[in-house]
């Protein structure tokens, strides 16, 4: 080895130097201080921001004012006097709770030609009115209407048992026309029909005084409300739905420009070149920029938060008529510990934004591409922010697992003190949260580890000339951007095709469907992608044979990994219930197969075949591309998981596909990735058939310790499932010892693994 270089594995290993960190950090947080922009977008945008809203509020709200709107009103002579609804040229007064909601409607009467005939208006006629706008909405009452009304009061009076009197709902009642596609129609709609509800009460309470029974029956109890929370945990409720998630969102922005600057700006700057040729390691660079942007991104959503909560406190000592009549909304700051949990949370929240950001920025040739980036990380997290709002989500084990959302939740139960829930789920947060950053971290780490990565030039989009790019330069198997291209349609195809055919009703409906789009919208792509975009569709797709021993080792792995899955699938049940309704309908159809044989080539063997040649096939390959077979194998994954649909299948469909995945890579064959696939789909089946329908359990010695039944699944115990998942992983390891192709890629990423390095002086 040359004098004065170290071995690349053993810089790595040092123990990061926190003085270079130190160094980089301050850096870049003094860079950032002289950029303009940066404080302006977080220490003076936000003083600004909140009291100009505030302003424009007030401004606005001088021109928001109720209108009145016109109505028209045919058959007014149907109407009886007691009690009134029509009073002159008006509605009565005593049916509304405001005076001055009286005229917010402006009525035309038409019961009468001028000749003192009935003026007759055809429904046509009615209706065209109102959608041409001459009247916001008409209302119509039938001719006989003051008839049926007269027969029901005489019923009432003369029958001796209620059931024999005609409900009142038999009554042909008067007919509202508006037109929904005008805001004002919508409005006259609903003024009308609270008049109408007001009407009808005092109809009935008439009939039970004329029959002398007391008007007591028609509410014989008014419920009595008792509030027992206190204001300030009442304030921490209602803020606790809303600051979550205003505080996040300032962190992402945050996070996400300056971040920008400090990669992508610092490429246009020509400065990120200096900094990566000093002695500082690349990691040490990364938690450097990444402290920064966690220091800014924590600033902005504390300073947001500051300057809200100010402006709010302003405003709120104008708002005291929205106090008085929403009692049960109390206005006022939150709590402090409401906010001290807000502040406490920032830190995870900016780690992961920051880690976010930093690896995007590093993957943007320019300042002006990455600000193309927020967009699709606003799309795909603003899901997570808006699902903790919704009243039907709750604090679970289920709903802790899922990024960002569980922390939104854990979070809403600390600012509402309901520390027993959190207690129980903290754990998990804090785990699902610790995995996310960790990931994003190492993320970026590889993104400034790649220098293909970090000095891509800026590209020109010529349709023609990427078209003879793509047919002259194609290479034996797809492209990274191929690769993604192909998951991407296949995407999009799963979306579309989910909502163009309807619930299959029997096994013929559901064999077609299954079969149809396993070969339409999965295999073909895949093939006709390998053939057009590579030159060898055969490596492409791991057409090649295996080791013998590795075709027998793929079916046994799937048979050890089996009662692993069951248990898999059994948690994700509990977490994740799926609708009973669904599981009985997929069942009642999978027994109305014709036979066994039929069954198993619709669900195990087809979807093998199919899904195997585009994900462990096409996108695989070309994913490999990205030097780390690991990150290939997980991407594919999840895509595999994704089309799957349902949350429970996506979640066990990923799993799976990292362990195909693995086959694939150490195989180097798709053969090996099929048996698996059809081993495991096929087990599901026959295990259903001959474990739970057959009871075959029962019959063998053992069976019962083994296999345990419940209703109308199975489980296996805990001993053969730790006994069986053991033994898969010395097959795990078996496999790994294979023969495989390695991509020069994964080659290059090795060899700098241990390539030499000038040590630092």
């Amino acid at each position: 080895m040359p004098v004065g270089q170290i071995s690349k594995r053993e810089y790595v290993t040092q123990n990061m130097k926190w003085s270079n960190v130190k160094l980089i950090f301050a850096r870049e947080v003094r860079d950032q201080l002289r950029d303009r922009r940066t404080l302006f977008t977080i220490a003076v945008l936000p003083v600004f921001l909140y009291p100009l809203l505030g302003m424009i509020i007030f401004q606005v709200a001088q021109f928001t004012r109720q209108y009145p709107v016109r109505v028209w009103i045919l058959g007014v002579d149907q109407l009886s006097d007691a009690p009134k609804l029509i009073d002159g040229e008006r509605f009565a007064s005593d049916l509304f709770d405001f005076p001055d909601e009286l005229d917010l409607l402006e009525i035309s009467l038409d019961d009468q030609a001028s000749g003192g005939e009935r003026a007759l208006r055809s429904p046509e006629e009615v209706e065209r009115t109102v959608r041409d706008g001459v009247y916001d909405a008409a209302v119509v009452f039938p001719p006989t209407f003051a008839d049926q009304l007269t027969r029901f009061r005489e019923k009432l009076a003369e029958a001796q048992d209620p059931e024999h009197v005609e409900l009142i709902d038999e009554i042909p009642g008067p007919r509202i026309i508006y037109d929904q596609a005008r805001d004002e129609s919508n409005v006259a709609r609903g003024r009308l029909s609270r008049i109408f509800f007001r009407w009808r009460e005092e109809l009935a309470r008439d009939y039970l005084i004329e029959n002398k029974i007391p008007v007591v029956v028609i509410r014989p109890f008014e419920p009595e409300e008792t509030d027992v929370a206190p204001e300030q945990r009442r304030r921490a409720a209602i803020w606790s739905k809303v600051l979550p998630f205003i505080v996040l969102i300032w962190a992402l922005t945050g996070a996400f420009y300056p971040a920008i600057d400090l990669c992508a700006g610092e490429k246009e700057r020509g400065t990120l070149e200096t900094l990566l040729s000093s002695p500082a390691q690349r990691s040490e660079i990364v938690w450097g920029k990444l402290l920064t942007i966690m220091i800014f991104s924590t600033a902005t959503a504390l300073l947001n938060l500051g300057s809200m909560g100010l402006t709010g406190a302003v405003m709120m000592k104008q708002l005291t008529e929205f106090e008085q009549a929403f009692p049960e909304m109390p206005m006022g700051f939150p709590p402090a510990i409401s906010l001290a949990w807000l502040i406490v949370a920032l830190i995870p929240v900016s780690a992961l934004f920051s880690a976010l950001s930093l690896a995007l920025a590093a993957l943007a040739r320019s300042a002006k591409e990455g600000q193309y980036y927020l967009m699709p990380l606003l799309l795909v997290t603003m899901p997570l922010m808006v699902l903790p709002s919704l009243p039907s989500i709750q604090l679970d084990l289920g709903t802790s697992l899922i990024p960002v959302t569980g922390l939104m939740l854990l979070l809403r139960c600390l600012m509402e003190s309901d520390y027993g829930s959190t207690l129980l789920y903290v754990g998990p947060v804090i785990g699902v949260t610790g995995a996310c950053c960790f990931l994003a971290i190492r993320w970026a780490i590889d993104q400034f580890n790649n220098e293909s990565v970090l000095f891509r030039e800026s590209e020109h989009l010529d349709l023609g000339l990427w078209l003879r790019h793509l047919v002259r330069d194609r290479e034996d198997t797809p492209t990274v951007g191929q690769a993604l291209l192909c998951a991407a349609l296949l995407l999009v195809l799963r979306f579309f095709v989910s909502f163009q055919f309807s619930m299959p009703d029997n096994w013929t409906q559901l064999a077609t469907l299954t079969v149809v789009t396993q070969i339409a919208f999965f295999a073909t792509p895949a093939l006709l992608m390998a053939i057009i975009v590579t030159r060898s569709p055969r490596k492409t797709l791991l057409l090649r044979m295996p080791p013998l021993l590795a075709l027998p080792a793929s079916i046994l792995l799937a048979v050890l990994l089996h009662p692993s899955a069951i248990a898999l699938g059994t948690v994700l049940q509990n977490l994740y219930p799926l609708p009973e309704d669904v599981q009985s309908l997929f069942g009642s159809l999978v027994i109305d197969a014709p036979n066994l044989w039929v069954l198993l080539l619709v669900i195990a063997v087809t979807p093998a075949i199919c899904e195997e040649l585009a994900f462990r096939g096409f996108i695989l390959s070309g994913l490999r591309h990205l030097g780390h077979r690991w990150w290939a194998i997980l991407l594919s994954s999840l895509c595999f998981g994704i089309v799957h649909g349902i949350v429970q299948q996506s979640i066990t469909a990923t799993i799976v596909g990292i362990v195909i995945g693995y086959l694939a890579v150490h195989s180097g064959s798709l053969l090996t990735c099929i048996l698996f696939h059809v081993t495991h789909n096929a087990l599901a089946i026959l295990s259903q058939v001959f474990l739970v329908q057959a009871d075959i359990v029962r019959k063998i010695p053992g069976g019962d310790w083994i296999v345990h039944l419940s209703g109308d699944g199975f489980t296996y115990s805990w001993p053969a499932v730790a006994v069986t998942f053991t033994l898969a992983l010395v097959l795990f390891r078996w496999f790994r010892r294979l023969p495989h192709p390695v991509y020069a890629e994964e080659r290059l990423q090795a060899a700098l693994e241990h390539q030499t390095v000038r040590a630092p002086m």
